[in-house]
């Protein structure tokens, strides 16, 4: 998003922001930036709590599990890995 503008961004339920607010999210958006990665990562996972509290409590709980057991497949020999670069590659792929 670097260079562009964020106006096209401050919708909330098909209504663009006034100009007052655009500029508070033009300020916000240009702070947030600043932050080191560690703290925006922090500062959306609160966002995206705070648009999604109907999250399952025990979802964390569930992608561990998963996660293990897909980790799992792999000593086994059951799945392969595939590079990430791949996979990436492929989603983008998917998307366009």
């Amino acid at each position: 998003m670097h260079g562009r503008s964020t106006r096209s961004l401050a919708v909330i339920d098909g209504r663009a922001y006034n100009s007052r607010m655009s500029s508070q999210f033009d300020d916000l958006a240009k702070r947030i930036r600043a932050l080191p990665a560690g703290e925006k990562a922090a500062l959306f996972r609160e966002l995206i709590d705070d648009l999604d509290p109907g999250q399952d409590p025990d979802v964390e709980k569930l992608w561990l599990e998963e996660a293990e057991r897909r980790y799992a497949q792999y000593l086994r020999g059951e799945v392969e890995a595939i590079p990430g670069d791949e996979v990436m590659a492929e989603a983008r792929k998917r998307l366009k």
